[in-house]
């Protein structure tokens, strides 16, 4: 049974309204004029009049956030609070409705969150994040496998280039704490070569270059595919999962139609039996 045949009328009325589409897109558009209205605030040197309507306009769409928050909350009531991106929503317009005192000015600083709104609200962007979350287990086993290189490698490192009479290169590996820090940036490739890779092989280690490709080999390039991969399967997946429900919302759909057919039909041979028998009474009546 249709859910909404046991709502009052107010809550139909509110419901309709959350789930229209025109609805919908006003509150994505308000979402992102407020993301472009935030940043245009941070600028130095704009007017006072200028500066107040900015101001002005994000107090309204504020209130238009509260409005759509209130009007789903008496729509679905308990149901609201199952779903996480209505959670999400809830604390986010919550946080910039927090005092704009000093005590919370790093509260205030996040109402610019609510950009991020856009992940739910347009269909792709769920799609991704969802894909995401769905992802975590597996990076989380990945994340697993490259701290185990990283401190593979940063106790080799230390062994290996610690104990330099060098300052520069006895500052990168003289413990596995450094050791690991040199490491991340070599596998960030931000500067590793002239900065890490070439003052360790000046210090007396010719051939220091081959650990450290293979250590970026292995550490950068093979776990990034790895990641990339997980991803993609993610994707994919949230993808498929995607299909079929359209797959069973149009069988469905089909099913009703077939239904509702079947019904006219019966309703139109009961109503062909009954012209029938009016004939034929009257073919009686002009025979008597």
């Amino acid at each position: 049974m249709d859910t909404t045949q046991v709502l009052g009328p107010s809550r139909r009325k509110a419901m309709a309204i959350v789930e229209h589409s025109t609805f919908k897109n006003t509150i994505t558009a308000l979402i992102v004029l407020n993301a472009i209205t935030l940043g245009v605030d941070t600028i130095d040197g704009l007017p006072d009049g200028f500066r107040l309507g900015l101001r002005m306009f994000d107090s309204f769409v504020l209130g238009v956030f509260v409005i759509e928050l209130s009007l789903k909350i008496y729509a679905y009531r308990l149901e609201f609070f199952r779903s996480g991106w209505n959670i999400f929503d809830l604390v986010i317009v919550g946080i910039a409705l927090v005092p704009g005192s000093k005590a919370f000015q790093v509260l205030r600083s996040l109402r610019v969150l609510r950009v991020l709104r856009l992940l739910h609200v347009v269909p792709m962007m769920k799609r991704i994040v969802e894909a995401l979350f769905t992802a975590l287990p597996g990076m989380g086993a990945i994340l697993a496998v490259l701290a185990l290189l990283v401190y593979a490698g940063s106790v080799m490192a230390t062994t290996l280039y610690g104990r330099s009479d060098d300052p520069e290169v006895y500052a990168l590996f003289h413990d596995l704490p450094s050791s690991a820090f040199t490491l991340f940036q070599v596998m960030t490739m931000d500067g590793w070569r002239n900065e890490v890779v070439q003052k360790v092989m000046d210090d007396g280690h010719p051939y220091a270059w081959v650990f450290f490709l293979v250590f970026i080999f292995l550490a950068s390039f093979a776990v990034l595919n790895l990641f990339i991969a997980l991803i993609v399967e993610a994707l994919q997946a949230e993808q498929e999962a995607a299909q079929e429900e359209t797959i069973e919302q149009i069988e469905e759909d089909i099913e009703d139609v077939e239904q509702a057919m079947l019904k006219k039909g019966d309703e139109i041979l009961s109503v062909i039996a009954e012209l029938k028998a009016e004939i034929a009474e009257l073919k009686a009546e002009r025979r008597g």
